[in-house]
């Protein structure tokens, strides 16, 4: 694969140890860190007057929020914005989500309804009920959903405008019965200025929109400050800055993930096209950075994939960015047989896996980590991320080992709820006391011996 001008990482794991090199990918994606770009850390010496790692900038922007308020929201979006706003001037008006719908192209509109169609009723089939158990002397066990009360939405808007992210983080948390949703984007011409994105909350019947993007955003939905009342949950995709801010207010509030860059992992055999191969490859790098990784086992899939790739990254809007991208984090790997696929993408665990070969659904059924798998050649992933009806906000970093995929069972909070009679007091006591004894906690079993000396009373 010489005299190419794409310069991808291409392992035979028949030729050596394929594991330091997915371990350096791992590392250099990992939201714990330091993947910015030269203009990220000359900006942060701008404003901070020092080279400080993005998570000091993170913690000292969330630590003045909480002291601060409004002002350090204001003073931040300033700096690091370049948007001059005020406390009235922060949230987008009523007016203005409704100007933004009514000039929204029409065909734009109906795409919209469509695919919250599409999101509301797979969220809505998924949806966890509430459910008792019951036992004839007495007993009943009940687990109970209740929805959170109020969420924030973080929408990027720093390179382009993503309305799918609305539609993606509201629409579960609507069909969780949801009662405030707060959405927050940059103060960008992509972001809380953009039409689409506020013709899309209108659409959705999303009221509060503000224009804030950043750790500073991610803080303000947290602690609250003047106008913004605090959220349960700030569920949504951002740059590594707000990564970590979600990161460091967890545990104020509830969160979906702490995420690093979009990644996928596509399996591919020779039946599968390379222009699509390579058209899925380039649709995660584009994202610039976006991990892209295609693994073969049969002899010229790798070849022809990388063929397209150099033949279509030159005709992308974000070209430079793409191959930058690729260059950084592609990585071509050729593996002995498909059981050797499956074991290595499971190692991997990525955001996005997509099954290009004639026996997809078999193989998926051998890999467990994966946040959304993609099955067959005619399956992109462009699908999930805009329109098919699970959630794009995914696990990314090898989380996928652990993690799920936002969904609008993230919206609700369980709790039991548990009833006896005197009845089924009396015969569970016994267990209760004996415990209770085990552990030296007398008060927990007088409470139960109370009850059977009067159970009259």
């Amino acid at each position: 694969m010489s005299n190419r001008f794409l310069k991808l990482q291409v392992i035979d794991t028949r030729e050596g140890d394929v594991q330091p090199v997915l371990d350096a990918l791992r590392e250099k994606l990992s939201p714990r860190g330091d993947v910015t770009s030269e203009a990220s850390r000359q900006r942060t010496i701008d404003v901070f007057g020092k080279p400080l790692t993005p998570i000091q900038v993170v913690e000292q922007i969330c630590r003045e929020v909480q002291q601060e308020g409004i002002d350090a929201v204001l003073r931040y979006t300033s700096k690091l914005d370049h948007a001059e706003l005020d406390a009235d001037s922060l949230r987008v008006p009523p007016e203005e989500l409704a100007a933004a719908h009514s000039q929204a192209d029409s065909e734009f509109l109906n795409t919209v309804r469509r695919i919250r169609e599409n999101i509301f009723e797979f969220q809505s089939a998924i949806l966890h009920r509430d459910v008792t158990v019951t036992r004839e002397i007495g007993v009943a066990l009940t687990q109970r959903y209740v929805s959170l009360r109020r969420i924030g939405i973080c929408v990027p808007g720093g390179a382009a405008a993503y309305p799918s992210t609305v539609l993606m983080t509201a629409v579960p948390a609507q069909a969780a019965q949801v009662e405030q949703i707060a959405v927050v984007a940059p103060p960008t011409r992509f972001g809380a200025y953009n039409p689409d994105l506020l013709a899309t909350c209108h659409e959705l019947g999303i009221t509060e929109v503000y224009r804030m993007g950043g750790a500073q955003a991610v803080a303000a939905l947290a602690f609250g400050v003047t106008g913004v009342e605090p959220v349960d949950k700030i569920v949504g995709p951002g740059n590594l800055f707000v990564a970590l801010a979600k990161k460091t207010v967890y545990g104020e509030v509830d969160i979906d993930s702490i995420a690093g860059p979009s990644e996928v992992v596509v399996l591919a055999d020779e039946g599968a096209h390379p222009k699509h191969v390579a058209a899925d490859l380039l649709a995660q790098a584009e994202h610039a950075p976006g991990a892209s990784i295609l693994i073969a086992w049969q002899d010229g899939v790798l070849e022809r994939a990388l063929d397209d790739l150099e033949r279509q990254v030159a005709e992308l809007s974000r070209s430079e960015l793409t191959v930058q991208s690729l260059e950084n984090f592609g990585t071509l790997i050729r593996v002995q047989d498909e059981a050797e696929a499956c074991r290595l993408t499971d190692f991997i665990a990525p955001e996005h896996l997509h099954i290009a070969t004639t026996n997809a659904a078999e193989l998926g059924e051998q890999i467990r980590n994966a946040g959304a798998t993609f099955l067959g050649y005619h399956t992109p992933v462009s699908l999930g991320d805009y329109a098919a009806g699970p959630s794009h906000v995914l696990p990314t970093g090898g989380t996928a080992r652990w993690a799920s995929g936002l969904s609008a069972n993230d919206f609700l909070r369980a709790g039991s709820v548990i009833e006896y009679s005197a009845a089924a007091l009396k015969q569970i006591a016994p267990d209760v006391q004996l415990m209770a004894e085990k552990e030296e906690l007398t008060a927990h079993r007088a409470s139960v011996d109370v009850r059977l000396d009067s159970p009259e009373d």
